[in-house]
C-alpha cells in the first residue's frame, strides 16, 4: 500500500430540490386547491474517521466528492425525496484545513468522529405553502436552494506514543524493526526511509513507535526530503533520538537535527527527548566511550547504547521510553483516565 499525506480535494453538498405547482383534481370534489409538495433537502458532505486505514492514498485517485440533490416535490402534498450524503472517510489523525492551506477546519483523532463540511440546500417550497384566504389558487412555488462548494485540504499525522528522529542511515528503520513487527525498508544508504512507518512495541511495554525520514541539516528551508514529515511526530509524547556512532563527531550530528526541529517550531523542540548512541556494536571499548563523551557534552546528558542488531541496550532502551510515555500520558490533560478500581464489598 502506497503511504499519501496529503490530498486537496474538492466537494459539493446537494441542491434542494423545487418545490411543485399542483392542483388537487378529483371526481365529485368541486373545490380542490393547490396540493403542489415540498422539494426534498440536499444531501450533506461529511468526513468520518474510521478504523483500519492509515494512509490517504484514496484520495490520489478521486479528488470530487459530490453529494446527491434532492427530488422535486410532487402533486398530492408529496414531498421530494432527500438527497444522499457523501461521506469522506479518513484514518485517525487526520486535520483538515481550508483552502489556504492553513485554517484548521477540524481534527480527527479517535474513530468515529464525524464532522460537517457543506450543508445541502433546502428544499423548495410547493404551491400548498402559498394559499392564503385570498389567494385560493397560488400558481407559484420556490426552486431549490444550492448547495456549498470548496476545496479542502486533507492531512494525515500519525498518532503514536514516541518517535523516532535522527540523520539519514542512524538506525531509526533498524531499530523499528527490532523491537517491533514493522516491516520498514533497511539499506545501507542514506534516505532508505522515504515515508514513515509505525509499529507496536509489545513485551509489556505497549507503545506504538512512529519512524520517519532522516534530517540533514537544511532540511526546514527543503534540504534533502525536508522537514514535511516532522509533522508526524508533533503528536507524539517522546522523541528518540539517534546518533549513529560509526560517524564522525555524534555531537555535531545532534547539533544538526536540534537545529532542524527548533527551526519546524509547533511545540516539537519542548517534547520529552531520549538520546541513544546507535551501531555500538561496530565500535572498540575506547571508541565507545569516544562517542558517548562528545555526544554526551552535546546534550547535556549521558546517552543510552545500543546496537539494534546485536540487541544490546535494547531492552533498557525501550523500558526508559516505556516509563516516559507513561508519564507523559499521564501529565497529558487530554488523556482519558482509566477507570478506577472497585473494591469487592459483602
Amino acid at each position: 500500500m502506497k503511504f499519501l499525506d496529503q490530498a486537496k480535494v474538492y466537494i459539493r453538498s446537494g441542491d434542494g430540490g423545487a418545490g411543485a405547482v399542483s392542483f388537487r383534481r378529483e371526481k365529485y370534489i368541486e373545490f380542490g386547491g393547490p396540493d403542489g409538495g415540498d422539494g426534498g433537502r440536499g444531501g450533506d458532505v461529511w468526513a468520518e474517521c474510521v478504523d483500519g486505514l492509515n494512509t490517504l492514498i484514496d484520495y490520489r485517485y478521486q479528488q470530487h466528492f459530490k453529494a446527491a440533490k434532492g427530488g422535486h416535490g410532487m402533486g398530492k402534498d408529496r414531498t421530494g425525496a432527500g438527497g444522499a450524503d457523501a461521506v469522506l472517510k479518513v484514518p485517525v489523525g487526520t486535520q483538515i484545513l481550508d483552502e489556504d492551506n492553513e485554517t484548521l477546519i477540524a481534527d480527527l483523532t479517535e474513530v468515529g468522529q464525524r464532522v460537517l463540511l457543506a450543508r445541502g440546500g433546502n428544499g423548495g417550497f410547493g404551491n400548498t405553502h402559498f394559499k392564503t384566504s385570498t389567494n385560493r389558487a397560488p400558481r407559484r412555488a420556490n426552486p431549490g436552494a444550492p448547495g456549498e462548494e470548496r476545496w479542502l485540504w486533507l492531512r494525515l499525522k500519525l498518532i503514536a506514543d514516541a518517535g523516532l528522529v535522527g540523520l539519514p542511515n542512524a538506525g531509526k528503520s533498524t531499530f523499528l524493526a527490532a523491537v517491533s513487527g514493522a516491516k520498514p525498508k533497511i539499506a545501507a544508504y542514506p534516505f532508505t526511509t522515504l515515508h514513515p512507518n509505525l509499529g507496536v512495541v509489545v513485551g509489556g511495554h505497549d507503545f506504538v513507535l512512529a519512524d520517519i525520514p532522516g534530517l540533514i541539516e537544511g532540511a526546514h528551508e527543503g534540504a534533502g526530503i525536508g522537514d514535511r514529515f516532522l509533522g508526524h511526530v508533533e503528536r507524539c509524547r517522546v522523541l528518540l533520538h539517534l546518533v549513529d556512532g560509526t560517524q564522525q563527531g555524534p555531537g555535531d550530528a545532534y547539533r544538526t537535527v536540534r537545529e532542524e526541529i527548533e527551526a519546524y517550531g509547533h511545540g516539537l523542540a519542548g517534547k520529552p527527548e531520549i538520546v541513544a548512541l546507535s551501531k555500538v556494536d561496530a565500535l572498540s571499548p575506547d571508541e565507545r566511550e569516544i562517542a558517548a563523551k562528545a555526544l554526551a557534552a552535546a546534550a547535556g546528558r549521558e546517552p543510552c547504547l545500543v546496537s539494534a542488531v546485536s540487541g544490546e541496550g535494547v531492552e533498557d532502551l525501550l523500558r526508559l521510553l516505556a516509563r516516559q510515555v507513561r508519564a507523559a500520558r499521564t501529565d497529558d490533560p487530554n488523556a482519558i483516565p482509566s477507570e478506577p478500581k472497585q473494591v469487592w464489598q459483602p
